[in-house]
């Protein structure tokens, strides 16, 4: 057999097979990119979408002037939604949640209800969460409740715990637990 000949056959081969997979990856990248713009294009859709969804929430909800009905849409989203249990959560996300300005929410508050500020109503909403929580789950350590309930930090819903009921929820869940 000639390997020159053998040789040639192969190198020719080779070549085309080189031509090939540069054919394929040229494709491929330009598959990705297409792919790449369509994930964009869905994305900056979804995100539209969103706004639009909002736009629609806060038009709907701007014609509440009512304060009575402003606030039972505050209690039906908190009751529902439960935000309140994300640490994060403050008056700008409830402001956001139902649409309105935080002026709105701030007036509201100031004048209408027995908290101060949407913030002490957010307060009062996770101290309730976690005095329930204490009764409910003897068995729960006091982070993991704070951590439940929304609280930022142990030390945060040790202090509202003692101001609310006058004890640690440590000494609060024994006398709970001492009754039964």
């Amino acid at each position: 057999m000639d390997y020159k000949a053998e040789y040639e056959a192969l190198r020719k081969e080779n070549d085309k097979l080189r031509d090939e997979m540069m054919r394929l990856i040229s494709r491929n990248l330009d598959l990705s990119e297409r792919l790449e713009e369509d994930i964009e294009l869905r994305r900056r859709t979804e995100v539209a979408r969103e706004l639009l969804r909002g736009n629609i929430e806060r038009q709907r909800n701007a014609d509440l002037q009512d304060d009575s009905q402003l606030m039972a849409l505050i209690e039906l989203k908190v009751e529902s939604d439960r935000p309140h249990l994300k640490p994060d959560f403050d008056t700008k996300a409830l402001a956001q949640l139902l649409g309105v300005s935080q002026e709105r929410l701030l007036r509201l508050f100031r004048h209408q209800t027995i908290y101060r500020t949407p913030d002490a109503y957010i307060d009062n909403l996770r101290l309730l969460t976690a005095l329930r929580m204490l009764r409910e789950h003897p068995n729960y350590s006091i982070a993991s409740i704070a951590e439940d309930a929304g609280f930022s930090n142990v030390r945060t819903f040790q202090r509202r715990v003692q101001d609310a009921v006058g004890m640690s929820p440590a000494d609060y869940r024994a006398m709970l637990t001492r009754d039964l």
